[in-house]
């Protein structure tokens, strides 16, 4: 009797301890400038760890706009956003002044302002469950809202992380924690008293109730956010099951579009109480909220001065607001450690999403209303498969997006090293396929109730990701693999080996590639449309499932995890037909231009190609075959026969490759690729290039922009030659080997690359270095330094077609895209390539010994540059020689078109030439892709 005494009075204890609340009172005033805040602030604050404290940490975010080298300003960089890094004094966040004292009124001394994490010593060891109260003054410098949402602006002021505060995170009081506008709650479960003194003629609102005007109190498992403005800004209250609920917005709201949240709303906020059991009291919503958790993907097209709607006014309101309430509802009612434990919020947010499209757009489309528009009768988007997807589909098609790239990551990534795509195809769309396909097999009802008794059980605490996966295994086994399968990168695949029929059934034959026991769901389908579903449980360690089902059912296609349903990692083989020309096989269908893959057929792209090529081949007409749609392939084939109207012979390529992509490597990719081509170079000579090439692209991390890979490539070329070529005993089949190394490093303010090759044949042996790096030393201005050396190990050869080029290259590889690769003279030859020598003005000569370059170029007014060349190259036989130039580039379209003037060099003043016209020179890179790799820098 005793020891049980003991027991509840430790458990009574423990008890006592964890519902222990801290609570932080406030003073605030903003100046009438709006770009100063002074706090007096008491904190009372209470050791939940089970350890002695001799110090607590409070967080000081507003110093992450301090300064450069923040975490904030380099996760802003990585976004290909610099306006903090180039941010001015008065634009930045700082703390300006800071008293600590102690419950005896003794002041605290303090070393920094400026660290993110200030370590406040205590006087006396602070016990586990006992409490201590600090008392704060401090002034503040707000940042200007454009850099993250938060701060001061001219029209209004939205403050959150700005106030001094505990880490709850972090009971121990040990790591710090940067901020990194990551949407992190790290003050939650405490009272808050906040009271304001702000302008005259400014209102306040916020996420906290308002109990008399400026002033809030109440508890929260969020941080505390708050608009001040010149203005009141609306508010909408629903009863929901006799609750009422206050929506408040951080912004005005258009007559149109209150009156459809006036209708939608209840609806939104009683589905969500369905699946989760509880809502607050009230919401608030800022801005940056909205901006954040929208409906990805049905906002208007615009071209031009034109204009495409996907989706009617109201729906959209509908779509995005429904994210909207579901994540601030899951914000406001569950504490999770963002680093760890986002997918589990985010996750059940796109769950819900999928859930309110079952029932409400069932049969939307992701194209909307865009795929009934019609050119003069005629509706053209209905040729394309992307027309026939599914809104529903998008969860699926974003991860195998970015999977089929082997960009994603594992779902239980730190949330700061994911990348911004990732956020929403992996933390958020592939975790909210998997709940959406565990309900689906255990029953919705079902996954529902294990949702809201875990949420009612967990009120006010942190959860515990793990005990969520344990309770829904215990309600359904076949959801074990949850919890494993979360901690890696997956690329587990379902496949219909073969229906075979067996007197009067049919039996099929599924194999995965995982031990795993996954459950999978098999779906038939006769001509006439009707469809069974059939949930198959796999068993652990065993790859073959033989499934009997009756002949009689006049089954036509069989189908697994229809609609993109579970995470694969091909759907491809995931049809079969059971009767006619195709059982056992997948169909083939012809589609014109790039589209969305339907996996139930083998495409092939036939796409319609006119270009001008150079000045010998002009325009090429024809047409590419290829089975590359919008989304990468392992297995990828392209042929493209071409008519050239300046030969009027027939001229082309062709290549195949096949990529390696294995999920947990050091290597991303590893390709092997076969190519071939045939064109013209000169006038009447033609050349043909066969290659065989491996490369390994290394993995990267997906936010940041460096990146390296090793390439190894045989080449095999013959050309046409002129008599005079014959004369000369010039080359007509040659062959090149070559292994270089690759490094790049694309960041927005400090850009730089280097490459190290190797080539050679039977008459030649080089090697060849080059490195790049370009400093933008304020917005939009930059410098660029590049410095190149080449040396031949060994040169034999008969002529200068192998040679380093000083002014002009020698593409004897044909890889460079020349408009004249032969010209000699006018306008083609004016072309600049940047490589070798790397100079502009026209210097005489090539080298076949050893060189080496060094070429600046540095903004100085809007598109107008300056650029310098200097080096040293040397010829067998011949003294060294020093070479230079310099002159104005103009950047028409930076890094695609731009055009050289020079102006002196080692010729001598050269706008004084007669020929100048003629020593202008200019680049043009005609390459969508590099378009492409540009514009999605910063999303993955």
């Amino acid at each position: 009797m005793k020891k049980i005494s003991i027991c509840l009075i430790l458990f009574w204890g423990v008890v006592q301890v964890s519902a222990q609340k801290d609570s932080i009172y406030i003073e605030a005033k903003l100046s009438s400038d709006k770009k100063n805040l002074e706090v007096n602030q008491e904190i009372v604050y209470y050791n939940h760890s089970e350890r002695d404290l001799h110090s607590v940490k409070l967080l000081n975010w507003v110093s992450a706009y301090n300064k450069r080298g923040t975490s904030l300003v380099y996760r802003k960089l990585e976004d290909r956003n610099n306006d903090l890094h180039f941010a001015k004094t008065n634009q930045l966040g700082k703390l300006l002044e800071l008293n600590i004292k102690n419950s005896d009124n003794e002041i605290i001394p303090i070393n920094t302002l400026s660290d993110e994490n200030l370590f406040i010593p205590l006087k006396a060891v602070l016990k586990p469950g006992e409490s201590v109260t600090l008392q704060l003054q401090y002034r503040m410098q707000l940042p200007y809202k454009k850099f993250t949402g938060y701060g001061t602006s001219p029209q209004n002021t939205l403050l959150k992380y700005f106030f001094i505060v505990p880490d709850h995170f972090d009971p121990d009081n040990i790591y710090k924690r940067s901020y990194n506008d990551i949407e992190e709650s790290v003050s939650f479960n405490t009272s808050w008293t906040i009271n304001f003194d702000i302008p005259v003629n400014s209102f306040v609102e916020g996420n906290l109730p308002q109990v008399q005007m400026n002033s809030f109190k109440g508890d929260l498992n969020s941080d505390p956010e708050f608009l001040i403005s010149p203005t009141e800004h609306p508010s909408i209250i629903t009863t929901i099951d006799g609750m009422d609920t206050e929506v408040k917005f951080g912004y005005n709201l258009q007559p149109a579009e209150k009156e459809n949240l006036e209708f939608y709303l209840p609806l939104h906020l009683k589905f969500i109480k369905e699946k989760m059991g509880s809502l607050p009291k009230s919401i608030f919503i800022s801005d940056k909220f909205r901006a954040k958790e929208d409906f990805f993907g049905n906002n208007d097209i615009t071209f031009w001065k034109f204009r495409f709607p996907l989706f009617a006014d109201a729906e959209k309101t509908d779509l995005d607001y429904f994210g909207i309430i579901a994540k601030k509802v899951l914000d406001e009612s569950v504490i999770a450690d963002k680093q760890k434990d986002h997918w589990f919020k985010n996750g059940l947010k796109s769950y819900f999403e999928i859930q309110y499209l079952k029932r409400f757009y069932q049969d939307a489309k992701l194209l909307g209303i865009l795929t009934d528009a019609s050119i003069f009768g005629i509706k053209p988007l209905k040729i394309f498969h992307a027309s026939q997807v599914k809104l529903l589909d998008r969860y699926g098609l974003a991860y195998q997006y970015i999977m089929l790239q082997n960009l994603d990551q594992k779902i239980d990534e730190n949330f700061t090293a994911l990348s911004n795509f990732n956020d929403m195809a992996i933390s958020s769309f592939e975790t909210g396929s998997l709940f959406n396909y565990s309900a689906d097999k255990m029953g919705y009802e079902a996954f529902n109730d294990v949702v809201k008794n875990y949420l009612a059980q967990n009120t006010g605490k942190k959860i515990n990701t793990e005990e969520f996966l344990t309770n829904l295994s215990e309600k359904n086994k076949s959801t074990s693999y949850l919890s494993g399968f979360l901690k890696q990168k997956n690329r587990v695949d379902f496949k219909l080996k073969h229906i075979i029929k067996e007197n009067d059934s049919l039996q099929i034959r599924i194999a995965k590639n995982t031990d795993i026991a996954i459950p999978v769901k098999l779906e038939t389908e006769t001509k006439k449309g009707e469809k069974k579903v059939y949930w198959i449980d796999t068993e652990e360690n065993q790859h073959i499932t033989n499934l009997s089902l009756p002949a009689s059912d006049n089954i036509y296609k069989i189908t697994l995890n229809n609609g993109y349903l579970f995470p694969e990692s091909n759907y491809r083989d995931n049809f079969l037909y059971a009767k006619g020309l195709f059982s056992n096989a997948k169909k083939v269908k012809l589609k014109l231009i790039k589209d969305i893959p339907n996996p139930e057929y083998n495409e092939i792209y036939i796409s319609p190609r006119v270009r001008f090529n150079n000045t010998y081949d002009k325009f090429l007409l024809g047409a590419n075959f290829k089975n590359q749609s919008f989304f990468d392939q392992k297995f990828l084939y392209s042929v493209t026969p071409l008519y050239s109207t300046g030969t009027g012979k027939l001229t082309g390529s062709g290549a195949v490759s096949y990529s390696f992509l294995p999920a947990e490597s050091i290597i991303r990719s590893l390709t092997f690729g076969v190519s071939g081509s045939y064109f013209h170079y000169d006038y009447g000579l033609a050349y043909k290039k066969t290659s065989l090439s491996s490369s390994i692209s290394f993995r990267k991390d997906p936010r940041s922009t460096v990146g390296r890979s090793i390439g190894i490539s045989y080449n095999y070329f013959e050309r046409d030659l002129s008599p005079a070529m014959i004369a000369s005993n010039d080359y007509s089949k040659y062959n090149l080997w070559s292994i270089g190394y690759g490094y790049s490093d694309s960041q927005m303010i400090h850009e730089k690359s280097f490459s190290l090759s190797t080539q050679g044949m039977e008459d030649f042996n080089k090697i060849t270095a080059e490195g790049f790096y370009r400093w933008e030393f304020a917005p939009k201005q930059k410098l660029s330094l590049r410095l190149f050396a080449g040396y031949f190990l060994r040169n034999d050869t008969r002529n200068n077609l192998f040679n380093y080029g000083i002014s002009r290259v020698s593409n004897y590889s044909f890889s460079y895209t020349l408009l004249g690769e032969s010209a000699s003279s006018g306008l083609l030859s004016q072309q600049f390539i940047l490589a070798d020598g790397g100079f502009k003005s026209f210097l005489p000569g090539t080298v076949n010994q050893w060189i080496t370059s060094v070429n600046v170029d540095s903004s100085i007014w809007k598109i107008f540059h300056v650029y310098a060349d200097a080096g040293i190259y040397k010829n067998k036989d011949f003294p060294t020689k020093f070479i230079w130039d310099s002159g104005i580039k103009v950047r028409i379209i930076p890094d695609f078109l731009e055009v050289y003037f020079p102006i002196q060099s080692s010729l001598g003043f050269e706008p004084a030439f007669k020929d100048y016209a003629k020593r202008i020179r200019y680049t043009l890179v005609l390459n969508l892709g590099s378009v492409i790799n540009a514009a999605r820098r910063g999303w993955y």
